[in-house]
C-alpha cells in the first residue's frame, strides 16, 4: 500500500476513534419535557405515538367524548388547530368514557370525530382521564395543576418548554378569549 493511501487511513481512524470517545447526542426521551414525555396510540389505527414529538410547540390537551353537551367543541378545537398549526399550537385530543358518554371503541370513535366534525388534530385511543385507571399523561397534568378533568372537554395549555401554563373548564370554549389570549402569547414566545 501506497505511503499516502496508509497515511490517508491512519487520520482515518484516528479521526473515528476521536468520535467514539465523544458523547452520545441526547436522545429525544432526554430533551422531552415531562409532561410531554409519553407513549399512546393513535386513535385510527392504535399506532404507537411518542408525545415527545411534539416538543416545542403550545399543547393543548383535552379530554374529549362523542355524547356530551360540549361535543360541539369539537369543531372550535378544529378551528383553533388550524387557526394556529402553522405557528406551533398542536391539539392533542383523549377520548374518555369517564363520564359514561364515550361508549365507543376506537374506530367508532375515529369515524365519528372525522366525519362529524372533520377532526385532524392528532386523536388518541380511548383512555381513563381521572381516577385509579388514569393514564399517565393526565395523572402529570392532574398533579402539575393540581386539578383532575371535572368534564369532558377540560383543557389544558403547555407552553413550547413544556410547563404547564393553566387549565380550562369544558364550559370554555375554544374560542373563549381568555385561552385565546394565553394561547397567542405562548405562540409569540
Amino acid at each position: 500500500m501506497p505511503k499516502s493511501v496508509a497515511r490517508t487511513f491512519s487520520v482515518l481512524f484516528s479521526l473515528f476513534g476521536l468520535l467514539a470517545l465523544m458523547p452520545a447526542p441526547a436522545t429525544a426521551a432526554e430533551n422531552c419535557p415531562a409532561l410531554l414525555n409519553f407513549k399512546f396510540n393513535r386513535l385510527q389505527d392504535d399506532a404507537p405515538q411518542n408525545l415527545c414529538q411534539y416538543s416545542g410547540k403550545v399543547t393543548l390537551i383535552v379530554n374529549t367524548a362523542s355524547y356530551c353537551g360540549y361535543t360541539a367543541q369539537y369543531d372550535g378545537l378544529e378551528k383553533l388547530y388550524a387557526k394556529y398549526k402553522d405557528k406551533g399550537l398542536v391539539v392533542l385530543g383523549f377520548p374518555s368514557n369517564d363520564f359514561s358518554q364515550e361508549p365507543g371503541d376506537n374506530k367508532e370513535i375515529a369515524d365519528f370525530c372525522t366525519n362529524t366534525y372533520g377532526v385532524k388534530f392528532p386523536m388518541f385511543a380511548k383512555s381513563a382521564v381521572r381516577g385509579k385507571d388514569v393514564n399517565p399523561l393526565f395523572a402529570a397534568l392532574i398533579k402539575t395543576s393540581g386539578k383532575a378533568p371535572s368534564w369532558n372537554f377540560s383543557k389544558y395549555l403547555i407552553d413550547r418548554d413544556g410547563k404547564l401554563l393553566g387549565n380550562f373548564g369544558s364550559t370554555t370554549r375554544p374560542d373563549d378569549k381568555n385561552l385565546a389570549s394565553t394561547t397567542e402569547k405562548a405562540l409569540a414566545q
